[in-house]
């Protein structure tokens, strides 16, 4: 696996990249897997392949400085700020069930579920009981491409493919602000239903979760 330091970019910056990666992998037909940490500055909301942006209040991320980006892959819109996220580009036959959404899901999570619990953070894939698609917030939809800490969302992930590649990233929840996505997204945001690696264990700071992950 190849890793790609973590970097602090813009939103189009970063879904730029990610395009990179993948269109290159392609084009090289690449046999290995590329592995990269990115942040958001400034603050950005992305919107999945084919999400309507309908509910977006300009004037109001105008005000808060935040970008907008669509991205490759599917999915509902998430608030990118105090985060880590991760892209994963891959061959599907490099995975034991590459063909498979649903299975090529619960492998390359299985990195995220590996370098949490060296931090001693157990983590679980998701389920589809708390689906509610009237929600235009990522993080109060829960799937099987989620991981969960004690039935909370942590970390929500979306995959785009492309002429036998992968392209998987998600967003890695540091802490949020409850107050600010629930004025930008127009709906309540449940404490229940998301959790932070701030009210995880707070003494893990955002070089330990790097240091994990790229090892």
């Amino acid at each position: 696996m190849k890793f790609i330091p973590y970097s602090v970019n813009s939103g189009k910056q970063n879904m730029e990249i990610d395009e990179e990666i993948l269109n290159n992998a392609i084009k090289t037909q690449a046999t290995d897997s590329v592995f990269r940490l990115y942040a958001w500055n400034p603050p950005c909301i992305s919107l999945g392949r084919n999400q309507n942006d309908s509910f977006l209040d300009l004037e109001l991320l105008n005000k808060y400085n935040i970008d907008v980006v669509r991205r490759l892959t599917g999915g509902r819109a998430l608030l990118h700020d105090k985060e880590i996220t991760y892209s994963f580009v891959c061959p599907e036959n490099i995975l034991k069930n590459g063909g498979s959404v649903i299975e090529s899901y619960k492998e390359i999570s299985q990195i995220l579920i590996d370098a949490f619990q060296t931090l001693g953070i157990e983590l679980s894939l998701g389920g589809d009981k708390g689906i509610h698609t009237k929600f235009d917030y990522c993080m109060l939809i829960s799937t099987g491409a989620d991981l969960c800490y004690n039935g909370r969302k942590f970390i929500g992930s979306a995959q785009c493919r492309k002429n036998g590649y992968i392209l998987q990233h998600g967003s890695i929840l540091l802490d949020y602000n409850r107050e600010l996505l629930e004025e930008l997204f127009k709906e309540q945001v449940s404490t229940d239903s998301i959790i932070s690696l701030k009210e995880i264990n707070p003494k893990i700071s955002v070089q330990d979760v790097i240091n994990a992950l790229m090892k």
